[in-house]
């Protein structure tokens, strides 16, 4: 399953420095726009209920700005959260392989593995 989301808001970055208020709403709004876009494109999944589920994160920045990949990481926790609230699992049952693209589309890119290989 590959489910296409939108790039994460300025706010969520882990060194930027805004209002908490705003933080904390730029946040709520990302998850919940995580969520409705994984409940439309995954559906009602059938999900094993135990064991891993590794989900591969393509990060495809908007700018050919450089990014750091745990900062892209950092910022997309809302995200990641919102996804993991429209497969209704718990999170920790991810585990992940994530990458920085150079292709500039401004998006991330999750495909869910319910295998959990790895490879």
């Amino acid at each position: 399953m590959i489910i296409n989301l939108p790039w994460f808001p300025a706010e969520c970055r882990p060194n930027a420095r805004h209002h908490w208020a705003r933080v904390a709403e730029a946040k709520k709004r990302y998850r919940m726009a995580c969520w409705a876009l994984t409940k439309e494109t995954v559906g009602n999944p059938t999900l094993p209920q135990e064991g891993a589920i590794h989900l591969v994160i393509e990060f495809f920045p908007p700018s050919k700005r450089a990014y750091d990949l745990d900062n892209c990481l950092a910022a997309f926790k809302a995200g990641l959260d919102g996804v993991a609230d429209g497969l209704k699992v718990n999170d920790k049952r991810f585990t992940l392989t994530i990458a920085i693209r150079p292709e500039v589309r401004g998006m991330v890119k999750v495909t869910i593995d319910t295998k959990g290989d790895t490879t």
